[in-house]
């Protein structure tokens, strides 16, 4: 495992550690760090929607909700890349009912504690938490209408990677729907290689159009991203935003 793999898995072990407890997530600056600002805790969710699962909207580690980009609909399939303590595939399980299906993925197994303890509180059946990382889904091709996530492609070191995968998976005609964090003036070569900074959702970032070459390239066609939230995190010079991407995987090869 790379030092960058491993640290974002130790920030999130520790994060699923805290929820486990009862703490509602990392949401202030006493475990976000210089992330605070750009985590969203929470806030896009509707707080009576989450109740009905038993669960905080906070534990939503986050920069916005994709569930908003999704438009889900009862009989389709859809995977989370990242999917922390299962908040969103709980979500998204309830939306795709009857007759669909939510997958979780996640490579921090102390998160898919958290998660399955989550389904089980929730007493949701159509929805299951895979082992893995999101460069390497364990999924067949074809096999799911929609890919969500929620601030985790920028965490990956090959995101080139990530979203061709994500393109296998999805059907033709398939959509992304991310939420995730993009670079807007650029950060200090130290910090885009410091492992705390990967971690912290900030390092990892890259440019909106870099973003929307790689999934150009891969094969996805109609992108959009569509910025907000745009952030300094301090002490470093440059600036990040949340942003939220939109793609279709075509009905026929190009």
């Amino acid at each position: 495992m790379t030092d960058i793999k491993e640290a974002v898995r130790q920030r999130y072990a520790s994060a699923a550690l805290e929820i486990a407890k009862g703490d509602a997530g990392c949401c202030g600056p006493e475990c976000c760090g210089p992330n605070e600002g750009a985590v969203s805790c929470g806030a896009e969710y509707s707080a009576d929607e989450v109740a009905t699962l038993g669960m905080d909207p906070r534990v939503s580690l986050g920069c916005g909700n994709p569930l908003l980009l999704a438009k889900l609909e009862p009989g389709q399939k859809v995977l989370d890349l990242g999917s922390g303590a299962g908040l969103d595939v709980l979500l998204s399980a309830r939306r795709v009912a009857p007759g669909g299906h939510a997958y979780g993925l996640d490579m921090t197994d102390e998160m898919l504690v958290v998660a399955n303890a989550n389904k089980a509180r929730a007493e949701v059946s159509n929805a299951t938490f895979l082992k893995g990382t999101i460069d390497d889904i364990p999924l067949p091709a074809d096999s799911v209408d929609v890919v969500i996530s929620n601030c985790v492609i920028n965490l990956a070191e090959d995101k080139r990677a990530v979203l061709a995968e994500a393109f296998r998976v999805l059907q033709p005609g398939g959509r992304l729907a991310v939420s995730d964090m993009v670079e807007i003036d650029p950060l200090p070569a130290p910090v885009k290689t410091a492992v705390d900074s990967w971690a912290g959702c900030i390092a990892g970032t890259i440019p909106v159009e870099e973003y929307r070459q790689m999934l150009v390239d891969v094969g996805f066609r109609a992108v959009d991203i569509e910025v907000s939230r745009e952030y300094a995190p301090p002490p470093f010079e440059g600036r990040i935003a949340s942003a939220a991407v939109r793609a279709i995987k075509p009905i026929r090869p190009l």
